[in-house]
């Protein structure tokens, strides 16, 4: 950490050197580059249910994931008062998938038996209050065995006079490469399995995604809270999963095949309410509707409970209403004479539920005797579907300040 933070401020130093030399302005008092905060995730989810897409919507989806994450937040004042925010990102995941080891059961490392997924970003935004408004920008990589991704996101956003109302503007952009692994029986010849050490050639294709977000909130008055928020979005390029088999109503079996453009468009509302100092009412609804016929409502109740002055609760639920896509059939049930077709239950229509809760602590004095060790919390989440998948997810989170 102590080198992150020398580097960064050697950087930081260049830049406002540079900045320095070209204007000419009086004397200021420079405020160092500092850590803000360091935020630590980790966090472990199984589910199990049996309609994996790899075998055609039957069989198993025994997963497992870890997940650990580090975000370091350093923030530091400019000439014109400004406030720079920086925040470093760097999350890793690991998972086992008996359903990925079934694309090719002769050699199970075919694709991704286990696999490891590492995605880093790095954000910077300055905040002005002269003129009210939070300017940023972010870049973000990801990788694992079949796929990159790059991306960008620009943000904006104002608040008003009395700062009870703010707008926000954000868009962002990220570049997919998918290496096209095909099931073995499935396979053109000379087509290779993807494998590592296998040198027969497979296809890479693009899959990019373009979404925009605009928010606005609201504090009605010193209990109530309001934020709507509209987040369209687009993808094109190979959508479908060339691992996915379809199996027809003959017999016959290929390959997931879907439309290679997707417009989305997210609505949802948050509401806030503060019951006095003790309690308060977290509220969220989602609307969604796509252009493959998807639509899909969810609800989210949190509410965080004071038991103590460093103890607290948050019992949270989550029931969420989807409507499958027009391509989407069960195991052997499409027809030769379909355009499009997909078994993958992920994009079947179904009711979910996800309930649990959560217990954080926050000594005044930090944790264990810890002075910067602000807080802890842990979560634990039980998932359902009415397509019979079961899921559990236990996250710890950790803040140091």
């Amino acid at each position: 950490m102590k080198k992150i933070c020398i580097s960064v401020g050697l950087l930081l130093s260049l830049w406002k050197g540079g900045y320095t030399q070209s204007l000419d302005k009086p004397a200021y008092a420079d405020r160092k580059l500092k850590i803000e905060e360091v935020n630590f995730v980790s966090s472990y989810y199984q589910q199990d249910g049996n309609n994996s897409a790899v075998t055609g919507g039957i069989g198993t989806e025994h997963l497992t994931d870890y997940a650990q994450s580090l975000d370091l937040v350093l923030k530091t004042t400019d000439r014109r008062n400004r406030q720079h925010t920086f925040v470093f990102d760097f999350n890793i995941d690991h998972y086992t998938s008996a359903s990925s080891d079934n694309i090719d059961p002769l050699t199970v490392s075919s694709a991704s038996k286990s696999d490891t997924h590492v995605y880093p970003s790095i954000a910077w935004s300055v905040h002005n209050d002269d003129s009210r408004t939070t300017k940023g920008v972010a870049l973000s990589y990801s990788t694992e065995y079949d796929y990159k991704s790059y991306g960008i996101n620009f943000s904006f956003a104002k608040a008003s006079a009395d700062n009870n109302r703010e707008i926000s503007l954000k868009g962002g952009a990220f570049f997919d490469t998918w290496k096209a692994i095909l099931p073995p029986e499935l396979r053109p010849e000379g087509y290779g399995s993807g494998a590592h050490g296998d040198r027969d050639p497979v296809d890479y294709k693009p899959r990019n995604s373009y979404n925009v977000s605009l928010s606005l909130s609201q504090i009605i008055n010193k209990r109530l809270q309001v934020l709507l928020t509209v987040e369209p979005a687009y993808q094109q390029g190979l959508l479908s999963t060339p691992f996915h088999r379809i199996y027809f109503q003959d017999g016959a079996e290929t390959v997931e095949r879907l439309p290679g453009s997707r417009l989305k468009l997210p609505i949802g509302l948050r509401l806030h309410y503060f019951m006095g100092d003790r309690v308060v009412i977290r509220t969220f609804y989602r609307y969604y509707i796509d252009d493959w016929g998807m639509q899909a409502h969810t609800i989210n109740l949190e509410t965080p409970i004071k038991l103590t002055s460093f103890m607290s609760i948050s019992p949270f639920y989550r029931f969420s209403h989807q409507t499958a896509v027009r391509y989407f059939a069960p195991y052997g049930q499409h027809s030769t004479t379909d355009k499009y077709y997909t078994s993958d239950y992920d994009i079947s229509g179904f009711n979910s539920q996800f309930i649990g809760t959560g217990v954080r602590m926050a000594p005044p004095g930090g944790l264990f005797g810890i002075g910067h060790w602000q807080s802890v919390e842990l979560r634990y989440g039980h998932y359902v579907r009415t397509t019979g998948m079961v899921a559990n997810s236990l996250t710890l989170l950790a803040k140091l300040k």
